[in-house]
């Protein structure tokens, strides 16, 4: 087994491919807030293949993390010189593995905040990239930041000392407005509509109570790039860790595991400079909102409208579900009934070519992403990639019956079992506290009430609530799987979806 550090980087096996760079020269023009198997398998990858490139040693990344959580991974990444490899595994069974050079220095926040803040206002940093989750943006359904969270209240009170994204960010800004360094440009890259505009609102409003100032010269000078990224990365459970490790002969404590496909779009608003990763994949564009929306509807949605029914009958995998008859059908209905009625085909995305490929890229028996994973965060994902759909479907007066299937099954799953009695965790990082209410009420009412969670619409349209009460009285009496069926036998020609 090769051990996996610099010392050791020559040494590694012929069979895991290398970019091609002499990493030596390479230095940190990136910090990345949020070090986890994404970021590692989609950023950096492009960034990896860009440095291979004459001119690009300044463009080298800084990995952080922020929380108690992240312990492990910088743990990992301090001992392997923030190395590690990626596995892009291909539906046909075929697969590359690759060692990532790129991220060439590594800060773990809760050790030394100094030392954060200290890189971010370096001169040499141009661009600080975000993987938070959709809900760690900490923005609600109208647009307004959370002032009030915890993270944020002792940011405000500890400008120097700070804990959560917003607070790093603010301050290394400020300490550059101060000494007349340019401002990094802040790049989110996590799966939201506008990603770069809710990056701005949430950094502004947070400028804005801690300092004016600030806030308008942030709102003036720092760019917020929107973007669209897209790739399949399971968690790296010990099973996949195992496996990686005889796939590669690499001892490597923070292996990444992804499929094969890889898409960023991303719109050209850099002014302080970015890596040439329009030369190595990386399509740019004007306006990425059609590519977000596309994107966000089709492939984020359909994940989460899997998760949940899926995980409840008793399935782990999501290739196993999608190999199952009676899942795919309910998806393949969700694409082209529901979802991607609304949308159109743009330059290099195909709408039905790109519905095809994602139900090939969910089976993808090679990746076996796990339904826990989809299940996570759905108080902040409902809103975001399926409430869009839904609305649409209220206007055009279509109908709504897999969507109300959905949210019964969510309501079920917040139960905190399976319908075989095994318990789950709920892992709701951003909406527990609204969710607390649902999990302590017997009433499957209080989740459609919940409007923090599900909108204002869902509980004015008697309809909606109607087949939603219906299907969660069914699945309770009936499981999942039956409720679906009858759904799909039942629904040939779907009532009209008039509230």
């Amino acid at each position: 087994m090769h051990t996996l550090d610099q010392a050791h980087l020559s040494r590694l096996p012929s069979s895991v491919v290398r970019p091609g760079y002499d990493r030596s020269k390479v230095r940190a023009g990136i910090v990345h807030i949020g070090v986890g198997g994404f970021h590692r398998a989609h950023e950096a990858i492009y960034t990896d293949r860009a440095l291979a490139r004459p001119g690009q040693e300044g463009w080298g990344i800084c990995g952080v993390n922020l929380l108690p959580h992240d312990a492990a991974m910088a743990a990992a990444m301090k001992k392997q010189d923030g190395l590690y490899t990626v596995s892009e595994m291909a539906p046909d069974g075929s697969h590359v593995s690759r060692v990532v050079e790129c991220m060439v220095d590594y800060l773990y926040a809760p050790d030394s905040p100094e030392a954060v803040l200290a890189k971010l206002s370096h001169p040499d940093i141009r661009i600080v990239s975000l993987t938070i989750t959709e809900g760690g943006y900490l923005i609600d359904e109208h647009g307004q930041f959370n002032l009030k969270h915890p993270a944020v209240a002792h940011d405000l009170a500890h400008p120097s000392a700070p804990q959560g994204v917003f607070g790093y960010l603010a301050e290394s800004l400020d300490r550059r407005r101060k000494a007349g360094i340019k401002p990094f440009t802040v790049m989110s890259c996590d799966n939201l509509r506008h990603n770069g505009a809710q990056a701005r609102r949430a950094v502004v409003a947070f400028a804005r109570a801690r300092d004016p100032e600030l806030a308008a010269w942030i709102e003036r000078e720092v760019a917020f790039p929107n973007g669209m990224v897209d790739r399949i990365t399971p968690a790296t459970d010990n099973a996949a860790r195992q496996k990686l490790r005889e796939l590669t002969q690499v001892d490597d404590a923070a292996p990444v595991i992804c499929e094969d496909f890889i898409q960023w779009v991303l719109e050209d608003h850099f002014p302080n400079g970015r890596p040439e990763w329009d030369a190595v994949g990386v399509m740019f564009t004007q306006d990425v909102s059609p590519y977000e929306e596309a994107k966000i509807r089709l492939l984020n949605a359909t994940h989460t409208m899997l998760s949940y029914p899926a995980y409840l009958s008793g399935l782990r995998k999501v290739d196993d579900a999608l190999h199952d008859p009676l899942f795919f059908g309910y998806l393949r209905g969700f694409l082209d009934h529901d979802a991607g009625v609304w949308l159109k085909s743009l330059p290099g995305l195909d709408i039905p070519s790109y519905k095809d490929k994602l139900l090939e890229r969910f089976g993808n028996r090679a990746v076996g992403d796990q339904l826990a994973r989809l299940c996570m965060d759905g108080g902040s994902k409902i809103s975001g990639f399926v409430l869009p759909t839904l609305h649409a479907i209220f206007a055009g007066h279509r109908p709504y019956h897999r969507i109300a299937f959905f949210l019964a099954a969510y309501d079920r799953y917040l139960e905190g079992t399976d319908e075989k009695g095994e318990p789950h965790t709920l892992a709701e990082p951003n909406a527990m506290h609204l969710l607390q209410q649902v999990v302590q009420s017997d009433s499957p009412l209080t989740l459609v009430n919940l409007k923090e969670v599900v909108g204002a619409q869902i509980p004015a349209h008697k309809g909606f609530v109607e087949l939603y009460l219906k299907l969660r009285k069914q699945i309770d009496e009936q499981g999942v799987v039956a409720t679906l069926k009858s759904l799909d036998a039942s629904r040939e020609s779907p009532p009209s979806a008039q509230a």
